[in-house]
Parts: C-alpha cells; sequence; structure tokens
C-alpha cells in the first residue's frame, strides 16, 4: 500500500498535479497517524474505523480512479460498536488488491454492518476479479501473505480480544468475489 501509494504520488508529480498530489500526501499522512496511533489491543468505534478505511480507499481511488466504489450498509447503532482497531484494513486491502487491480473494469468493495442482540456483524465483500475462483485467490494470496495470512492474523486478534464470543470466515459473495464475515460482541465504549 505505502509503496504503491507512493508510486501515485510521484506520477502526479511527474504529470504537474500538484494539487492532486498534496491532497493525496494529506490523506496517507492522516491514515498513517490513525494507524501508528493504534495498537493491536486497542478498541476504536465502528464510526472511527470507517473513516480510516474511507481514508485508505480515497488514497487509492487516485490510482483507481472510477474504477473503484465503496458501498456502505451501515445500521445506525453499529457506529457506535466497539472493534479492533485496523480490523477491517486488511479485509478491504486483499480486495483492492486481488479484485478491484485485477479487474479491467474496477469492481466494488461493500461494507456492510448491523447488531442482532448482543453481536455486531460486519461483512466486507467485493465483486471479484475478472477471472479466477475464489479459491485460487485465496491460495495465491497466503502464498503472497495476503487474504489467508490476513484472516489468520485476524482470527488471532479476535481470540486474544474476545475469546469464543467472536469469529471470522470466508465465504463467496454474490457480488461475484469474497465475502469475509466477522461476528464480535457489541459493546460500546
Amino acid at each position: 500500500f505505502l509503496f504503491n501509494t507512493l508510486n501515485s504520488l510521484s506520477a502526479l508529480i511527474t504529470a504537474r498535479r500538484g494539487e492532486d498530489a498534496n491532497d493525496m500526501l494529506l490523506k496517507l499522512s492522516t491514515f498513517l497517524r490513525f494507524a501508528l496511533e493504534r495498537d493491536d489491543m486497542s478498541l476504536t468505534t465502528l464510526r472511527e474505523e470507517l473513516m480510516a478505511i474511507e481514508l485508505y480507499l480515497d488514497i487509492e481511488k487516485v490510482r483507481f480512479s472510477d474504477r473503484l466504489e465503496l458501498i456502505l450498509q451501515i445500521a445506525p447503532e453499529a457506529y457506535r460498536c466497539n472493534v479492533p482497531s485496523l480490523l477491517l484494513q486488511p479485509l478491504v486491502e486483499n480486495a483492492v488488491k486481488y479484485a478491484i487491480s485485477k479487474s479491467e473494469t474496477g469492481g466494488v468493495i461493500q461494507i456492510a454492518a448491523s447488531t442482532n442482540g448482543s453481536a455486531l456483524n460486519i461483512s466486507v465483500e467485493d465483486s471479484g476479479a475478472d477471472s479466477g475462483a475464489m479459491e485460487d485467490r485465496e491460495s495465491s494470496s497466503s502464498a503472497a501473505a495476503g487474504i489467508g495470512l490476513g484472516l489468520q492474523n485476524i482470527r488471532e486478534r479476535l481470540e486474544t480480544v474476545f475469546g469464543s464470543l467472536a469469529y471470522c470466515r470466508s465465504t463467496t459473495s454474490p457480488l461475484g468475489g469474497m465475502r469475509i464475515e466477522v461476528c464480535i460482541p457489541a459493546e460500546e465504549p
């Protein structure tokens, strides 16, 4: 992500798009500040987590222009719930890397969240790449320290923070790509 962003910044500067480069640099700075101020075990509200995701995707939109669409379907009560800091970022980053960037036409990333009793249910799904099955994507990304390792890290973080009250699983998305489902206790600060 960082190297891609720096390359995009370089391209903007070379193309004499200084205002766009400055805007991208400010977003990168804000995102990095958010990431560095948090540790793996800290909790943040889903609202703050989504703000960080939107910063991240605003940076990626410079690379992908109109090829990247974000859909948020967040129930109002879900915004107040606590989530582990930067829980969603690796899921969204993998959707960009293995779906959006691999598709000539780009695609959609959809994030949904709702509460169901004492549980917060979150899903991150994508429209997939132009070719390749989910199994190929998951195994190839595991080899490249991608979604397989990312999912394992998320599962371990959830186990550490919530014990058996949380889970993370992957399925096929109706959008055509992957769907990652996370369920954690619906706790407010």
